[in-house]
């Protein structure tokens, strides 16, 4: 029976040729994902269908033969299960009710994991469907990037408002992180009970905070919520993606207990092999080069081969892939890959 190469690296292993996913793997790029698209209603619909949302996790395995399927949902489901009346729009991207001071106060869990259900559901039916040596990954978002969107009410440039609220009231960002930090827990045992081989959390906007920030605001809730985790699962396989955290990541493993960690493609090939030297990597090719292709790709492609392949590596893109990428280069990408690069 195959092995599970991701799990393979995540237990601190080499495998050579490194094995592959990549974040947004099921999405816009794909006509197949955009037909089922248009008949699911809303975005969030989609989220919660588990016959939808366990196809479109499906369509980029059956297309590319990778070696990682993330479940297909979204960051926001937290949010939208404590009832923040979340919303996506084309174009806009997601809105919700902006959360205050009392908001915080009043924010209640007893219902969220019944709201999740259809998610649970979800997994259960990809660990059934995907082949045997497909590794099956959960995820949620980091409490601070889940509560830029609480606090904004929307995505903004810099996170601003969030940042602001953490210097107004700092006792109430703490309240509010904490709390994300423990409901993300549950949900991330939920999936793994489910089926889910291992678990991704996605910092998405830890890059804006400075150093105390950061260890206040993305270190302390994602090392809560693995300790939680690791408490009830201890066998459990957690990778930690902060982006744009740059140099901040030298103490990101030890300090938050990841086994792996996920590097955007700003990371110098020469840090992460530093990184390297403590455990598993993951990442960290340009998303920008899935549309450019060529020899940019070819390039891209050997240089994260020839830094980190002689250890533990995912190879991944360093954030997820655009809607303007051509799956093309998508099998070209792990045509590479799987040939060793330059000079195989």
């Amino acid at each position: 029976m195959s092995e599970r190469k991701v799990m393979t690296v995540l237990n601190g292993q080499t495998v050579t040729p490194p094995p592959i996913w990549l974040m947004r793997q099921a999405g816009r790029y794909l006509p197949e994902y955009r037909e089922t698209r248009k008949s699911a209603g809303s975005f969030l619909d989609l989220c919660y269908n588990p016959e939808l949302a366990t196809e479109v996790t499906l369509q980029p395995i059956r297309r590319f033969g990778l070696d990682a399927a993330i479940l297909f949902s979204d960051i926001l489901v937290i949010p939208d299960a404590l009832h923040r009346n979340v919303s996506f729009s084309e174009g806009k991207g997601p809105a919700m009710d902006p959360i205050d001071v009392s908001g915080i106060e009043k924010l209640d869990a007893a219902n969220v994991m019944a709201h999740l259900s259809p998610v649970f559901e979800t997994v259960s039916r990809l660990r059934t469907s995907l082949p045997h040596e497909t590794t099956l990954l959960g995820f949620c978002g980091a409490p601070w990037t889940v509560a830029t969107y609480m606090i904004a009410g929307h995505g903004t440039p810099d996170q601003a408002p969030a940042r602001l609220f953490g210097y107004q009231e700092p006792v109430a960002m703490e309240k509010l992180l904490a709390f994300l930090a423990d409901v993300s827990a549950d949900y991330l045992v939920a999936q793994i009970d489910a089926g889910a081989d291992a678990v991704q959390i996605f910092d998405s906007w830890a890059g804006v905070l400075g150093e105390k920030e950061f260890e206040d605001y993305a270190i302390k809730p994602v090392a809560r919520i693995i300790a939680s985790v690791r408490a009830r699962r201890p066998s459990a396989k957690i990778i930690a993606f902060a982006k744009g955290a740059g140099y901040l990541l030298k103490d990101y493993r030890r300090k938050t207990g990841a086994d792996a960690i996920g590097l955007d493609w700003s990371v110098p090939l020469s840090f992460a092999k530093d990184l390297q030297k403590e455990g598993p990597v993951q990442g960290n090719l340009d998303p920008m080069l899935m549309v450019a292709g060529g020899k940019a790709l070819q390039d891209g492609i050997d240089a994260v081969l020839q830094a980190l392949a002689q250890g533990p590596l995912i190879f991944n893109l360093g954030h997820g892939i655009t809607p303007q990428a051509d799956p093309e280069n998508v099998t070209r990408l792990v045509e590479r890959v799987r040939s060793g690069g330059a000079g195989a």
